[in-house]
């Protein structure tokens, strides 16, 4: 599998689900722990342009795929939804942030601005309530996304 562009293959069980290699084996801490059933999504990363919880599927099942966690996103931070997430102040205790963003990144690249209904479908789990804070932010990073870039010729 390629993890945030590097070709990667783990000598782990097969088994191993996919967020104990990036965690244990490639030091990829960012993405986190939360539940080990789906249910909360701090461990979200994107494989192969959907949000998947990494603890969800195993290195087994991840054969030529394409992985993006929270680390490669954007090395500087200035992916939109990071912009849009230190703009509207979301940091709380910080734990869900990184499976958020990364759930929230691969919906904005499927497509046109998300729903109402489509964010509040999102898996994802802020234990501080923050949720006020996360939709303005998902709202600001849809809007940059959709603004058309100034090419100077």
């Amino acid at each position: 599998m390629t993890v945030n562009g590097d070709a990667v293959h783990y000598r782990l069980d097969p088994g191993t689900p996919l967020l104990w290699a990036l965690r244990d084996a490639s030091n990829l801490t960012g993405t986190k722990y939360g539940c080990d059933s789906r249910d909360c999504g701090a461990c979200t990363v994107i494989i192969d342009g959907r949000a998947v919880t990494s603890c969800s599927v195993t290195i087994a099942e991840l054969e030529g795929a394409q992985v993006t966690t929270i680390e490669g996103l954007s090395a500087d931070r200035s992916h939109p939804v990071q912009q849009a997430w230190l703009a509207e102040q979301v940091t709380m205790c910080g734990y869900c942030e990184p499976g958020f963003i990364m759930a929230v990144a691969a919906l904005l690249d499927s497509g046109a601005a998300p729903t109402d209904e489509q964010v509040a479908a999102l898996p994802n789990i802020c234990r501080c309530g923050a949720y006020p804070r996360i939709r303005k932010a998902i709202a600001r990073a849809a809007q940059a996304r959709a603004r058309p870039t100034n090419l100077q010729s």
